[in-house]
């Protein structure tokens, strides 16, 4: 049974926790996490320090959230169960590996609805198609998001089982706004900075709607799955 659930805070923490049925007997914990490396490494060590965690600490954690793909196999509202995450550390690649048995737990419980794949986590947003490509080719993976390497580097002393399962928002053909202005250092989205990006490019602005719309309609419709008694 998974007792925490970790998921970006904002849209898509919204739509898993709509997906939670108010029916459950025990529903896990829920917490909203910051966008990106650097922001939800140090939420996870405050965290750690606090009460809450030192007196129930989890031990099956389920991340879950939205991705970009990286490669032609996968589109917008695709799930997607992650293998391993990697990471690009002075043109070295480092791997983490995700909870043999969660993973095997939640391929069962889809039964074929999701595809197990590798993912790139970046430090920073990739919004151009050319370098998602090229990602894909260079790293062997499928889909990338922002905190996947993180959260299994902060878990893997502590004898927490994690498994990651995610919703593909974006494809590898077009290129999305750059966003990297209207996230902040303490990993939160401004709306200001986003709604300009959005305007000077309007098609690929397009794009990311249309992508993250259907992305949280399933991310909902996939916690509702997972979750429901």
């Amino acid at each position: 049974m998974i007792d925490t659930i970790l998921v970006v805070q904002g849209p898509e923490f919204k739509s898993v926790k709509r997906g939670l049925s108010c029916r459950l007997s025990v529903a896990p914990k829920l917490l909203p996490l910051p966008i990106g490396f650097t922001s939800v490494t140090r939420y996870l060590h405050q965290w750690q320090e606090k009460q809450d965690f030192c007196s129930q600490q989890p031990s099956r954690v389920l991340v879950m959230g939205l991705c970009g793909s990286l490669s032609s196999q996968y589109q917008p509202g695709d799930v997607v169960i992650y293998d391993e995450c990697v990471l690009f550390d002075e043109s070295q690649l480092l791997r983490q590996k995700c909870n043999d048995v969660l993973t095997s737990e939640l391929q069962t419980h889809l039964q074929g609805k999701a595809s197990l794949v590798r993912s790139l986590t970046s430090d920073r947003f990739i919004y151009k198609a050319e370098e998602k490509q090229l990602l894909g080719k260079n790293t062997g993976a499928q889909v990338v998001d922002m905190e996947g390497f993180a959260i299994l580097n902060f878990f893997a002393n502590l004898s927490v089982s994690v498994a990651m399962v995610r919703v593909v928002s974006d494809d590898s053909y077009y290129d999305l706004p750059d966003l990297s202005s209207a996230i902040t250092s303490s990993g939160n989205l401004r709306s200001l900075p986003l709604a300009i990006a959005m305007f000077r490019q309007p098609l690929a602005g397009l794009q990311l709607i249309r992508g993250s719309r259907k992305g949280l309609k399933v991310l909902q419709e996939l916690t509702n799955c997972l979750f429901s008694d």
